[in-house]
């Protein structure tokens, strides 16, 4: 998941900035860190976890979504711990949601969206077929270009009838390669663990200049990992084969538009947003996160799934395991998932996105005791 860097003195305790944000984002970062501080002594590892202001409501309370003293918080931290943030009816001057995660992306040049699923013992699943027990996949979205590119830059002409509205995808070579490469290196690290080694992209090269270009450079880069069977497919038949045979991808790679939008349909695959966590990787910071909104329907009722956010926690601590090389995190990240596996396979707890009666605390609880 992470370039390695230059040994150095083993560290016992990580700074984490956390940004709660707003919504579900605060209920589910609240348990998060008790889960943290259950789990430091188990490890003899310590989290100092300090919290941050952004988000949508503070914009409201101060005019800033995300304030210098926040980015430079992030900067100095071994990692960053995201709630989520952006409410509906907080919407700037062109009409966009205030959404702070996507300047973060850009100031720390996070460009590796990295959403992984799989399915969960214990957890009902919406595919009747019996091979939906084998989904198991990463879909890794370029998180820097494409569509989202335009973000800040479209515009409108003319008015009336004749009003049109423009936004621009930009697809570089330099950053199709590196996400490219990532997808490719986690392919080959998967095969080591007895996975397939298969890398998907996704494109829409029959229509679009941009996505043949990128098809270009996605074979460019494959040409150094023989050892990884690649293919290509279209988006739309992507979007119909990921409901119908989903159990047979391993890793998929593709532009930002499409992966905001595959991601949420592959966590619908094994249930819901609420199994779904994520990371936003560049070559120097990384934010966890879970792939869920701010869920403003259901947010100060307690009840929100905060599986995805334990489950992004687990993604920080495999990410600083391989960057400080310290595998005790390792270890950590995967006492949370056995953890959290554990809690449903023996029937303890249900949450309320599966029709269960669990809420935010009962999930936190069983976890933490599994641990």
């Amino acid at each position: 998941m992470n370039k390695e860097i230059e040994q150095e003195p083993q560290l016992k305790s990580y700074e984490i900035a956390v940004l709660p944000g707003d919504g579900i984002g605060v209920e589910v970062t609240a348990v998060a860190l008790d889960m943290l501080k259950t789990l430091g002594p188990k490890i003899d590892r310590h989290f100092n976890t300090v919290i941050h202001p952004a988000g949508a409501q503070h914009y409201l309370d101060s005019g800033d979504a995300l304030p210098a003293s926040t980015l430079d918080a992030c900067k100095k931290a071994h990692a960053i711990l995201f709630g989520a943030m952006g409410l509906p009816h907080v919407r700037g001057a062109d009409g966009t949601e205030i959404i702070p995660q996507l300047d973060l992306r850009f100031a720390l040049d996070l460009y590796a969206g990295v959403r992984p699923i799989r399915t969960w013992p214990g957890l009902p699943v919406p595919l009747s077929n019996p091979r939906a027990s084998e989904i198991d996949m990463v879909l890794i979205r370029e998180n820097t270009e494409g569509l989202f590119y335009s973000r800040g830059r479209g515009y409108v002409e003319g008015t009336g009838s004749e009003a049109a509205a423009f936004d621009q995808m930009k697809i570089t070579h330099a950053g199709t390669a590196r996400i490219c490469d990532f997808a490719l290196e986690l392919a080959r690290s998967r095969k080591s663990q007895g996975k397939k080694g298969h890398v998907t992209s996704v494109d829409k090269a029959n229509v679009f200049a941009s996505m043949a270009f990128w098809r270009q450079v996605f074979e460019e880069r494959a040409e150094a990992f023989k050892d990884i069977t690649i293919e290509h497919a279209y988006v739309d038949a992507m979007a119909l084969n990921l409901v119908l045979k989903p159990w047979q991808y391993d890793v998929l790679v593709t532009e930002n538009m499409f992966g905001d939008i595959l991601s949420d349909l592959i966590a619908a695959l094994v249930g819901g947003m609420g199994m779904a966590p994520s990371a936003d990787i560049g070559d120097q910071y990384a934010v966890f996160q879970p792939s869920h909104g701010t869920a403003p329907d259901i947010a100060g009722q307690g009840i929100a799934n905060p599986s995805a956010m334990f489950l992004s926690a687990a993604m920080m601590l495999e990410w600083l395991s391989l960057r400080h090389q310290d595998p005790v995190l390792l270890k950590g990240a995967r006492m949370i998932e056995q953890a959290l596996e554990k809690a449903f396979q023996e029937g303890d707890v249900l949450p309320y996105d599966f029709g269960g009666r669990s809420d935010t605390a009962a999930v936190a609880r069983a976890v933490m005791a599994r641990l």
